[in-house]
Protein backbone atom coordinates (compact mmCIF):
# COMPACT_ATOMS: atom_id res chain seq x y z
CA UNK A 1 0.00 0.00 0.00
CA UNK A 2 1.36 3.41 -0.98
CA UNK A 3 -1.17 5.34 1.08
CA UNK A 4 -1.48 5.21 4.87
CA UNK A 5 -4.82 6.19 6.38
CA UNK A 6 -4.92 6.80 10.14
CA UNK A 7 -8.27 7.46 11.84
CA UNK A 8 -8.33 9.31 15.16
CA UNK A 9 -11.68 8.52 16.75
CA UNK A 10 -11.19 11.05 19.55
CA UNK A 11 -10.65 14.04 17.26
CA UNK A 12 -12.65 12.84 14.26
CA UNK A 13 -9.71 13.57 11.93
CA UNK A 14 -8.27 11.21 9.34
CA UNK A 15 -4.60 11.55 8.33
CA UNK A 16 -3.80 10.40 4.78
CA UNK A 17 -0.08 9.99 4.07
CA UNK A 18 1.40 9.33 0.65
CA UNK A 19 3.99 6.71 1.54
CA UNK A 20 6.47 6.46 -1.32
CA UNK A 21 9.33 8.56 0.08
CA UNK A 22 11.91 6.82 -2.11
CA UNK A 23 9.97 8.18 -5.12
CA UNK A 24 9.36 11.61 -3.56
CA UNK A 25 5.77 10.43 -3.08
CA UNK A 26 5.14 10.40 -6.83
CA UNK A 27 1.81 8.85 -7.73
CA UNK A 28 1.61 5.67 -9.77
CA UNK A 29 -1.63 4.05 -10.95
CA UNK A 30 -2.04 2.03 -7.76
CA UNK A 31 -1.54 5.08 -5.54
CA UNK A 32 -4.05 7.06 -7.60
CA UNK A 33 -6.61 4.30 -7.11
CA UNK A 34 -5.88 4.17 -3.36
CA UNK A 35 -6.40 7.93 -3.00
CA UNK A 36 -9.69 7.82 -4.85
CA UNK A 37 -10.89 4.87 -2.76
CA UNK A 38 -9.84 6.57 0.48
CA UNK A 39 -11.73 9.79 -0.28
CA UNK A 40 -14.83 7.84 -1.28
CA UNK A 41 -14.65 5.74 1.87
CA UNK A 42 -14.51 8.93 3.97
CA UNK A 43 -17.87 9.97 2.51
CA UNK A 44 -19.47 7.11 4.46
CA UNK A 45 -17.32 7.33 7.57
CA UNK A 46 -19.40 9.50 9.91
CA UNK A 47 -16.78 9.27 12.66
CA UNK A 48 -14.27 11.14 10.49
CA UNK A 49 -15.34 14.77 10.12
CA UNK A 50 -12.15 16.30 8.65
CA UNK A 51 -8.94 15.11 7.01
CA UNK A 52 -5.29 16.05 6.54
CA UNK A 53 -3.24 14.88 3.54
CA UNK A 54 0.57 14.86 3.55
CA UNK A 55 3.62 13.03 2.23
CA UNK A 56 6.05 10.74 4.05
CA UNK A 57 9.76 11.31 4.50
CA UNK A 58 10.00 15.10 4.73
CA UNK A 59 11.73 15.58 1.37
CA UNK A 60 8.56 15.92 -0.68
CA UNK A 61 4.82 16.29 -0.26
CA UNK A 62 4.27 14.90 -3.74
CA UNK A 63 6.00 15.27 -7.12
CA UNK A 64 3.05 14.40 -9.31
CA UNK A 65 2.73 11.38 -11.55
CA UNK A 66 5.46 8.76 -11.40
CA UNK A 67 7.36 9.18 -14.67
CA UNK A 68 8.38 5.53 -14.55
CA UNK A 69 4.80 4.36 -15.01
CA UNK A 70 3.25 3.85 -18.44
CA UNK A 71 -0.23 5.36 -18.67
CA UNK A 72 -2.22 3.69 -21.51
CA UNK A 73 -3.94 6.21 -23.75
CA UNK A 74 -6.92 5.77 -26.08
CA UNK A 75 -6.25 6.14 -29.79
CA UNK A 76 -8.85 8.90 -30.15
CA UNK A 77 -7.35 12.41 -30.38
CA UNK A 78 -10.37 13.74 -28.46
CA UNK A 79 -9.73 11.91 -25.19
CA UNK A 80 -6.85 11.77 -22.72
CA UNK A 81 -6.63 9.46 -19.73
CA UNK A 82 -5.12 11.34 -16.80
CA UNK A 83 -4.75 9.12 -13.71
CA UNK A 84 -4.50 12.17 -11.44
CA UNK A 85 -7.94 13.57 -12.27
CA UNK A 86 -9.59 11.45 -9.58
CA UNK A 87 -7.01 11.75 -6.76
CA UNK A 88 -8.58 14.74 -5.01
CA UNK A 89 -11.43 14.84 -2.50
CA UNK A 90 -13.76 17.02 -4.58
CA UNK A 91 -13.32 14.75 -7.62
CA UNK A 92 -14.69 11.98 -5.38
CA UNK A 93 -17.61 14.05 -4.10
CA UNK A 94 -16.18 14.43 -0.59
CA UNK A 95 -17.25 17.68 1.07
CA UNK A 96 -15.65 17.14 4.44
CA UNK A 97 -12.85 19.68 4.96
CA UNK A 98 -9.36 18.63 3.85
CA UNK A 99 -6.13 20.39 4.84
CA UNK A 100 -2.85 19.77 3.00
CA UNK A 101 0.36 19.65 5.06
CA UNK A 102 3.45 20.26 2.91
CA UNK A 103 7.03 19.41 3.84
CA UNK A 104 9.70 19.57 1.13
CA UNK A 105 8.84 19.74 -2.56
CA UNK A 106 5.35 20.02 -4.00
CA UNK A 107 5.35 20.13 -7.77
CA UNK A 108 3.45 19.23 -10.92
CA UNK A 109 0.60 16.85 -10.21
CA UNK A 110 0.77 17.67 -6.50
CA UNK A 111 -1.39 20.65 -7.41
CA UNK A 112 -4.33 18.32 -8.08
CA UNK A 113 -4.31 17.60 -4.33
CA UNK A 114 -3.44 21.14 -3.20
CA UNK A 115 -6.10 22.56 -5.48
CA UNK A 116 -8.84 20.46 -3.89
CA UNK A 117 -7.79 21.05 -0.28
CA UNK A 118 -9.54 23.76 1.73
CA UNK A 119 -6.20 25.29 2.65
CA UNK A 120 -2.49 24.51 2.79
CA UNK A 121 -0.11 24.49 5.76
CA UNK A 122 3.59 24.35 4.88
CA UNK A 123 6.92 24.27 6.63
CA UNK A 124 9.41 27.08 6.11
CA UNK A 125 11.53 24.77 3.96
CA UNK A 126 8.74 23.75 1.56
CA UNK A 127 9.06 24.68 -2.11
CA UNK A 128 6.58 24.73 -5.00
CA UNK A 129 7.19 24.51 -8.75
CA UNK A 130 5.64 23.26 -11.98
CA UNK A 131 8.07 21.40 -14.27
CA UNK A 132 5.75 20.83 -17.24
CA UNK A 133 7.09 23.33 -19.76
CA UNK A 134 10.69 22.27 -19.15
CA UNK A 135 9.83 18.78 -20.32
CA UNK A 136 7.64 19.74 -23.27
CA UNK A 137 4.28 19.38 -21.56
CA UNK A 138 1.37 21.77 -21.20
CA UNK A 139 0.56 22.82 -17.65
CA UNK A 140 -3.21 22.73 -17.97
CA UNK A 141 -4.98 21.13 -15.01
CA UNK A 142 -2.27 22.26 -12.60
CA UNK A 143 -2.41 25.86 -13.75
CA UNK A 144 -6.20 25.93 -13.55
CA UNK A 145 -6.16 24.66 -9.97
CA UNK A 146 -3.51 27.17 -8.92
CA UNK A 147 -5.37 30.02 -10.63
CA UNK A 148 -8.06 29.52 -7.99
CA UNK A 149 -5.47 30.12 -5.23
CA UNK A 150 -2.92 32.62 -6.50
CA UNK A 151 -2.80 35.87 -8.50
CA UNK A 152 -2.66 35.43 -12.28
CA UNK A 153 0.92 36.63 -12.64
CA UNK A 154 2.19 34.28 -9.96
CA UNK A 155 0.46 31.28 -11.53
CA UNK A 156 1.72 32.21 -14.99
CA UNK A 157 5.29 32.68 -13.78
CA UNK A 158 5.37 29.38 -11.90
CA UNK A 159 3.84 27.47 -14.82
CA UNK A 160 6.07 29.07 -17.45
CA UNK A 161 9.40 29.07 -15.61
CA UNK A 162 9.34 25.29 -15.18
CA UNK A 163 12.29 23.86 -13.27
CA UNK A 164 14.30 27.11 -13.46
CA UNK A 165 12.56 28.54 -10.38
CA UNK A 166 11.03 27.28 -7.19
CA UNK A 167 8.59 29.25 -5.11
CA UNK A 168 9.65 29.41 -1.47
CA UNK A 169 7.19 28.71 1.32
CA UNK A 170 7.41 32.38 2.29
CA UNK A 171 6.50 33.54 -1.23
CA UNK A 172 3.70 30.96 -1.39
CA UNK A 173 2.37 32.36 1.87
CA UNK A 174 2.58 35.94 0.57
CA UNK A 175 0.64 35.06 -2.59
CA UNK A 176 -2.12 33.08 -0.91
CA UNK A 177 -1.22 29.49 -1.81
CA UNK A 178 -0.20 28.74 1.80
CA UNK A 179 -2.27 29.85 4.79
CA UNK A 180 0.19 29.03 7.59
CA UNK A 181 3.95 28.57 7.87
CA UNK A 182 5.56 26.31 10.46
CA UNK A 183 9.10 25.38 11.47
CA UNK A 184 10.54 22.41 9.56
CA UNK A 185 8.72 19.23 10.49
CA UNK A 186 5.75 21.08 11.95
CA UNK A 187 3.28 21.16 9.06
CA UNK A 188 1.36 18.01 9.92
CA UNK A 189 0.94 18.93 13.59
CA UNK A 190 -0.33 22.40 12.65
CA UNK A 191 -2.72 20.99 10.06
CA UNK A 192 -4.05 18.44 12.54
CA UNK A 193 -4.64 21.18 15.13
CA UNK A 194 -6.73 23.15 12.66
CA UNK A 195 -8.56 20.03 11.48
CA UNK A 196 -9.42 19.06 15.06
CA UNK A 197 -11.02 22.46 15.67
CA UNK A 198 -13.06 22.21 12.48
CA UNK A 199 -14.05 18.60 13.25
CA UNK A 200 -15.44 19.73 16.62
CA UNK A 201 -18.12 21.87 14.93
CA UNK A 202 -21.50 20.56 13.65
CA UNK A 203 -20.52 18.60 10.57
CA UNK A 204 -23.50 19.52 8.38
CA UNK A 205 -22.72 23.22 8.76
CA UNK A 206 -19.03 22.59 8.05
CA UNK A 207 -19.68 20.55 4.93
CA UNK A 208 -22.19 23.11 3.67
CA UNK A 209 -19.57 25.82 4.12
CA UNK A 210 -16.97 23.77 2.23
CA UNK A 211 -19.46 23.35 -0.61
CA UNK A 212 -20.33 27.05 -0.62
CA UNK A 213 -16.70 28.19 -0.77
CA UNK A 214 -15.92 25.70 -3.55
CA UNK A 215 -18.95 26.83 -5.58
CA UNK A 216 -17.60 30.40 -5.67
CA UNK A 217 -15.13 29.46 -8.41
CA UNK A 218 -16.72 26.28 -9.73
CA UNK A 219 -18.19 27.68 -12.97
CA UNK A 220 -14.94 29.30 -14.08
CA UNK A 221 -12.95 26.24 -13.00
CA UNK A 222 -15.19 23.82 -14.91
CA UNK A 223 -15.03 25.94 -18.05
CA UNK A 224 -11.24 26.17 -17.87
CA UNK A 225 -10.79 22.45 -17.18
CA UNK A 226 -12.92 21.62 -20.21
CA UNK A 227 -10.19 23.13 -22.42
CA UNK A 228 -7.38 21.21 -20.72
CA UNK A 229 -7.46 17.93 -22.71
CA UNK A 230 -7.38 19.76 -26.04
CA UNK A 231 -4.52 22.03 -24.99
CA UNK A 232 -2.53 19.03 -23.79
CA UNK A 233 -3.20 17.10 -27.01
CA UNK A 234 -2.09 20.08 -29.12
CA UNK A 235 0.86 21.26 -27.06
CA UNK A 236 2.57 18.22 -25.56
CA UNK A 237 5.67 16.81 -27.16
CA UNK A 238 5.58 13.16 -28.15
CA UNK A 239 6.20 10.89 -25.12
CA UNK A 240 9.61 9.82 -26.42
CA UNK A 241 10.77 13.45 -26.69
CA UNK A 242 9.41 14.18 -23.21
CA UNK A 243 11.36 11.22 -21.86
CA UNK A 244 14.52 12.47 -23.57
CA UNK A 245 14.19 15.88 -21.91
CA UNK A 246 13.33 14.33 -18.57
CA UNK A 247 16.27 11.96 -18.78
CA UNK A 248 18.64 14.88 -19.29
CA UNK A 249 17.58 16.75 -16.17
CA UNK A 250 20.26 17.85 -13.75
CA UNK A 251 20.76 16.97 -10.13
CA UNK A 252 18.22 19.47 -8.85
CA UNK A 253 20.54 22.35 -7.92
CA UNK A 254 20.16 24.47 -11.03
CA UNK A 255 17.20 26.55 -9.99
CA UNK A 256 16.51 29.94 -8.44
CA UNK A 257 14.53 30.07 -5.20
CA UNK A 258 12.29 33.08 -4.86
Amino acid sequence: MALRVERDLESGVALLTLDRPEKHNAIDLATAAELSAAWRALRYDDEMRAAVVTGAGGRAFCTGVDRGVAVPQPSSPYTIDDPLLAIGPKANDLWKPVIAAVEGMACGGAFYLLGEAEFVVASDEATFFDPHTTYGMVSAYEAVFMAQRMPYGEVARMALMGTAERVSARRAYETGLVSELTPPGGAVAAALRAAEVIASYPTDAVQGTVRAVWSAGEAARAQALAHAPHLIALGNLAPALQAELFGGRGGGGGYRLR
